[in-house]
């Protein structure tokens, strides 16, 4: 496993070597041992999967506030999509910028999104699928997110979003004064 910083502390891409032969592939999807420095004392207390049927639909942004933040592991094991993490972190120097990756069996790698980060993701192919490594359960009471078209962050989608939940199509508009998430 490769470790790969981004401009945005804290957001991280692993990168993994599948080995493959003429009977398909084999490939670690995650390793305590090498991720110690990443993962810290943290401890992988829930795993996730969604599937996406339509390109261009969207997941997110999603956050947990404290004190149920969590930081997420994101691999694509299906299709690819354009992953992104938002830095909303009070104080931070990267505040309200955001890091994206295209994610794919192809390119074998994995976005690590810290605590204090918004996480979504859009489908760049049908029926993508996607694996999600959680440090901590889900807390409806501490679930928060951000508009993907949120004018304050600017993020910049490789297709029209075409698909949208209620939920993520209601949160409210990001306000100047926002403070951000204190973790």
């Amino acid at each position: 496993m490769n470790v790969l910083q981004t401009a945005l502390p804290g957001v991280i891409v692993i990168e993994t070597t599948p080995l493959s032969d003429h009977r398909g592939a084999f490939a670690r999807l995650y390793c305590e041992r090498e991720l110690a420095a990443v993962i810290g004392d943290r401890r992988i207390v829930q795993i996730n999967h969604s599937r996406t049927a339509a390109a261009g639909a969207m997941r997110g942004m999603h956050y947990q506030r404290p004190p149920h933040a969590e930081m997420k592991l994101v691999r694509c094991l299906k299709g690819r999509v354009w992953d992104v993490a938002v830095d909303l972190r009070a104080g931070s120097p990267t505040f309200l910028q955001w890091h994206a990756e295209e994610l794919s069996p192809g390119n074998a790698r994995m976005m690590v999104i810290p605590e204090g980060c918004a996480h979504g993701f859009q489908v760049l192919e049908a029926d993508s699928e996607l694996l999600y490594l959680h440090t901590t359960f889900y807390a409806p009471e501490a679930e928060g997110g951000v508009s993907c078209n949120e004018p304050h962050l600017g993020i910049s989608w490789p297709l029209p979003v075409t698909d949208l939940s209620q939920r993520d199509s209601s949160h409210p508009p990001m306000t100047a004064d926002f403070p951000g998430i204190v973790v």
